[in-house]
């Protein structure tokens, strides 16, 4: 183990408890096959085809990879910075100034928190949607699965997830670099292999793949482009999930900023050729691939290039790397979880913030993880519209949780050390064109999808992490009880000693709680 790495975790406040298994090549691995490049444009291409079609497809992946990487370097800087598993709540909490800070890291852990958990309901749901289209497929489209049994397949693989993520991190570790590679193989299969395969009627023109637009839900097109970056920030998001992994990291300081920033990029440059690729090659009956007995447009897409045993084969591998994808991301919100817990964040923090020490990982956050996901599942009963909510509800808590640290680096009164990474003069800019493209996008995602909604088309994204948040914040200021009397930010769990970090005293979480009482 680096004693660099524990130094500078050291001077955070915090002692070692988790194991540092991941490699830089790893955590770039992890951060990648998170984004699950492919997997992910199936799972969102839903939200796409309908607000502009295939033009939206292509020019709204090039509008947002612009602006997202302004959020990832602000990120990056931050990361480089302060490696820590707590990341965005640590760094609130750090920059804010005094009066704001223990509300404001509060907002931003619990924010965070249920970003990460819609993350890896999102990701699941995927998969399990992607498994039924699959039997649809090999049944020849007389299967047709009902959301109860989509449902029980999402709770199966949950399940299998935590399970997984409960062993030893290291066995996790390993097989990120396998994920990268299987998830670039699989897009420059499809970048090469969809233009081979499609037959002649299914080829568009240049003019339709870059200029055609086509508007199904009745919003004004250019409101209706806009709803169409759900597909791109949902698929090219998680930026934090390689903060969230820095405690197990070797040469973290480095290695969080150069995973981040590789992984972004590369899955930039090959999203914007997937989605030319499936643009020039989808035929122009957008009615026909959205109400596909699949429920999958992609699988759609892909059945009338490659044919029924073709497909199949190639939706083998988008299931098996999806199936991935929710490994890695079930990892990393455990590990968020995990440190907000260490700070007494959460309820049940006390047991949220163990760590098992055979396998040295967070058990009991990695199932209540499996748990809350599994409820927030339930929306799908609702309506067919209705888990949309689940990928907004993504963006919605992982922008608000990004935002505030951002912002407060350069609002709040602090001294803000750079770590090896940093922007210099360019730092604020970036920052600033950061957090106004997110304040934008947050309240373009509230909206309905379409502009009459009924129960079963409500966007009920503002309803799910609002009630979150209000609920946070009523915890926070429960008369007695509540976070306000006893929450102060980030804890230091090192004991005192005189060889401790600026020979500081350094308390328990217990410590600090009584401390607070008295």
């Amino acid at each position: 183990m680096s004693s660099a790495d524990e130094a500078v975790l050291a001077s955070l406040g915090y002692k070692q408890e988790l194991k540092r298994e991941f490699s830089p090549w790893e955590l770039f691995g992890i951060g990648f096959s998170i984004i699950g490049l492919f997997p992910s444009i199936a799972s969102v291409l839903i939200y796409a085809i309908p607000n502009g079609g295939a033009s939206a497809m292509i020019w709204g992946w090039t509008v947002c990879v612009i602006f997202l990487a302004f959020i990832v370097l602000a990120l990056a800087e931050l990361g480089s910075a302060a490696p820590t598993s707590g990341g965005l709540y640590y760094w609130t909490h750090s920059f804010c100034s005094p009066r704001y800070k223990n509300i404001l890291s509060w907002v931003v852990g619990y924010s965070n928190t249920i970003g990460n958990i819609a993350g890896v309901a999102s990701v699941d749901w995927g998969f399990a949607v992607q498994l039924m289209a699959a039997a649809s497929i090999g049944s020849g489209m007389t299967f047709v699965p009902t959301t109860g049994q989509t449902y029980a397949v999402y709770a199966l693989v949950l399940i299998i997830h935590a399970t997984v993520c409960s062993v030893a991190v290291k066995y996790i570790a390993r097989l990120q670099i396998i994920y990268a590679i299987l998830n670039v193989l699989l897009c420059l299969g499809i970048i090469i292999g969809l233009p081979a395969a499609t037959p002649s009627e299914f080829r568009n023109t240049a003019k339709y793949a870059f200029g055609d637009f086509e508007n199904f839900y009745g919003w004004p097109n250019g409101f209706a482009f806009i709803l169409s970056f759900l597909a791109p920030l949902w698929t090219v998001g998680g930026f934090d999930a390689s903060v969230h992994i820095s405690e197990e990291a070797t040469n973290a300081s480095i290695a969080v900023p150069w995973a981040l920033l590789s992984a972004v990029f590369i899955a930039s440059v090959l999203g914007w050729a997937i989605n030319v690729a499936i643009a020039f090659n989808m035929g122009t009956d957008l009615d026909a691939i959205l109400s596909s007995p699949t429920g999958q447009p992609m699988a759609a897409i892909l059945f009338n290039s490659f044919g029924q045993r073709g497909t199949l084969a190639v939706w083998a591998i988008v299931v098996a790397v999806q199936f991935m994808m929710g490994m890695g991301i079930i990892t990393v919100c455990s590990r968020q979880i995990f440190a907000f817990a260490r700070d007494g964040g959460l309820p049940f923090s006390h047991y949220l913030r163990r760590v098992n020490k055979h396998t040295a990982t967070p058990i009991y956050a990695v199932w209540f993880t499996a748990f809350i996901s599994l409820l927030l599942g339930l929306l799908a009963f609702t309506g067919a519209q209705a888990i949309g909510a689940i990928f907004s509800l993504v963006i919605a808590g992982q922008y608000v949780a990004y935002a505030i640290p951002i912002s407060a680096r350069f609002l709040g009164k602090n001294d803000f050390r750079r770590g090896p990474f940093h922007l210099g003069v360019f730092s604020g800019p970036v920052a600033l064109v950061a957090v106004t493209w997110m304040a934008f996008m947050l309240v373009v995602f509230f909206f309905p999808t379409t502009v009459d909604p009924m129960a079963s088309t409500m966007n009920y994204t503002v309803v799910v992490w609002g009630g979150v948040i209000l609920l946070s914040l009523a915890y926070y200021f429960f008369p007695v009880y509540g976070g306000r009397y006893w929450f102060k930010g980030p804890v230091r769990t090192l004991e005192e000693s005189e060889g401790s970090v600026g020979g500081s005293r350094q308390s328990t979480l217990e410590d600090e709680k009584k401390q607070a009482e008295d």
